[in-house]
């Protein structure tokens, strides 16, 4: 049987590209910097990696069978800085991508009208999912953020280089027009 994954190849493709941007960033910090908070209610790199490990675990594991908000998650002790190295917040940065990933393969786009819960609260899949691509992105743009501060001059781009708009749009429009993602080339 084929599967419909129109859609959602699309959306697995929009969160694929948050993962990457994140570990881009990740990887332009010193080890000591995935750890630094500008104050005591601001989050390093490492408790955002926390909490979204969490956040995914809850939200993905049984995504169409189970409420989003799973009694053995410990929302509140996410936010305690309990990663010790970089090893450790990739590998729970990682986990928690690979859970989502995987509950995205597992449904297809027939499935995106069905009824999910979120502590409770009735969804469409779509809009759930919806609702977590949005929160990932807004938590990748602090870590993007995050690193961009401590590395200031030393800061790669992840997009269109400033004062380089000109020759990226020259170079998009050299090739051939066609149907593409625009992530493709990330």
């Amino acid at each position: 049987m084929k599967r419909n994954r129109n859609k959602l190849r699309s959306i697995t493709d929009l969160f694929t590209y948050y993962r990457t941007l994140g570990l881009k960033a990740i990887e332009q910090l010193a080890d000591e910097a995935l750890f630094w908070q500008y104050n005591t209610e601001s989050n390093s790199v490492a408790i955002i990696t926390k909490h979204l490990h969490g956040n995914m675990l809850s939200r993905w594991t049984n995504f169409m069978t189970s409420d989003g908000e799973k009694s053995w998650r410990n929302r509140d002790g996410e936010f305690e800085a309990t990663i010790e190295s970089r090893g450790e917040l990739i590998d729970t940065y990682n986990a928690g991508w690979d859970c989502v990933l995987s509950a995205l393969e597992s449904i297809d786009d027939e499935d995106l009208d069905k009824i999910v819960y979120i502590r409770n609260e009735g969804h469409t899949a779509l809009e759930a999912i919806h609702r977590q691509l949005g929160h990932y992105a807004y938590h990748i743009g602090q870590i993007v953020f995050i690193a961009k501060q401590m590395q200031n001059e030393e800061w790669k781009t992840l997009s269109i280089a400033r004062n380089k708009s000109k020759d990226y749009n020259s170079a998009k429009f050299e090739k051939e027009k066609k149907r593409r993602f625009f992530t493709d080339d990330v």
